[in-house]
């Protein structure tokens, strides 16, 4: 083994460390986002809520009054509906922390423990690049730990940015703990160089954008499951329904539904033109590489049902009668084809695109 080699191979073994090494600190962030929620549990939030509003209304829209130094929970929250749009005016929840200083320095202490996971992960892809001297993206697992790198690092972007996305947290961490234990458990491979077809720069171009829209479309599709749940909580309020002590305690700390499909709809619009140029990109390089710019490979066909689906749910929320839960139905599906063009199609499908290695 020459000197080339045996570094290749040290540096896909520490690659392989770093890779285990963030699953190890994203669990460790999974149990503070877990104890973030139970110390800020609604009974802390009613305690609490004099503090957070000054106005003796609680963030997720409780009614408190003093008593003795303390807060005591008069009613439950009131849902205003505005005859004009028919869309409900309700507060923002005050988040997974309840608006508590213990519950919000398990939340502080996740973020932190996710963004030192985050960092090691990004090292140990660095380190799968180094090792095969390329992009490391020619692989199932190359792709799933990249991706899940990126979804992180858009989280952290927005929280930078001073978004209230921090309720994304317990969600994000749960998926890319199973992300990455797919990807070590069924979809690992050794580090190997490319096949011909993708020695091309587009891998950059191409891949990379693939890589960035499904972990933005990712946190939309995250945005728009909790939408559905705290729609479906503010119509049990709406219609005097009386929702379980755990739906309250969660889903009552949650944004409003109205800012959680405003939150959703931006996200997908905002990436939707680069999957657009993502599809482009890939025609350019397969005319480069097969002499023929569209020849309905099926990874081809369902980048551009996903292309569709999206579409479609754009159109959708740009149409008065599909805002709202018909538009958020779509969206999710749209999501689905991104995942069945990332898995199904890799993993069952035969076709130029059959990189996946399992």
């Amino acid at each position: 083994m020459n000197l080339a080699a045996a570094t290749n191979e040290n540096l896909a073994s520490i690659s392989n460390t770093l890779i285990y090494s963030s699953m190890a600190v994203y669990m460790l962030a999974f149990f503070a986002h877990i104890a973030e929620w139970v110390f800020g549990s609604r009974s802390k939030v009613g305690r609490t809520a004099a503090a957070l509003t000054g106005s003796g209304a609680s963030a997720s829209g409780v009614k408190v009054v003093q008593q003795g130094g303390g807060t005591a929970v008069l009613d439950r929250p009131k849902v205003v509906t505005r005859s004009a749009t028919g869309t409900r005016d309700v507060p923002d929840g005050p988040g997974a922390a309840g608006g508590t200083v213990k519950g919000d320095l398990w939340g502080r202490i996740a973020v932190s423990l996710t963004v030192l996971a985050f960092a090691v992960e990004a090292g140990g892809v660095v380190a799968r690049a180094l090792s095969v001297q390329r992009a490391p993206w020619g692989n199932m697992y190359e792709f799933s730990i990249t991706f899940s790198t990126v979804a992180v690092g858009a989280y952290l972007v927005l929280l930078a940015l001073k978004k209230n996305v921090r309720w994304i947290g317990l969600l994000l961490v749960t998926t890319v703990l199973l992300d990455l234990g797919i990807a070590t458990t069924w979809l690992y491979t050794d580090s190997a160089q490319l096949v011909p077809a993708l020695h091309s720069y587009w891998l950059w171009i191409h891949v990379s954008t693939a890589i960035f829209c499904g972990a933005v479309f990712y946190l939309g599709a995250v945005g728009t499951l909790l939408y559905l749940f705290r729609d479906s909580y503010e119509n049990k309020l709406a219609n005097g329904g009386n929702p379980g002590a755990f739906a309250r305690s969660v889903l009552e700390r949650l944004p409003a539904a109205s800012t959680l499909d405003k939150f959703s709809y931006r996200i997908n619009a905002a990436v939707f033109p680069l999957w657009t140029f993502t599809i482009i990109a890939g025609a350019i390089w397969a005319g480069d590489a097969w002499g023929r710019y569209w020849g309905w490979d099926p990874k081809e066909v369902w980048s551009f049902i996903t292309w569709v689906a999206y579409a479609c749910y754009l159109h959708a929320r740009a149409t008065a009668g599909w805002k709202g839960r018909k538009a958020a139905y779509l969206a999710l599906i749209a999501f689905g084809c991104w995942l069945f063009n990332y898995y199904g199609v890799n993993i069952f499908v035969t076709g130029k695109h059959s990189y996946a290695d399992v």
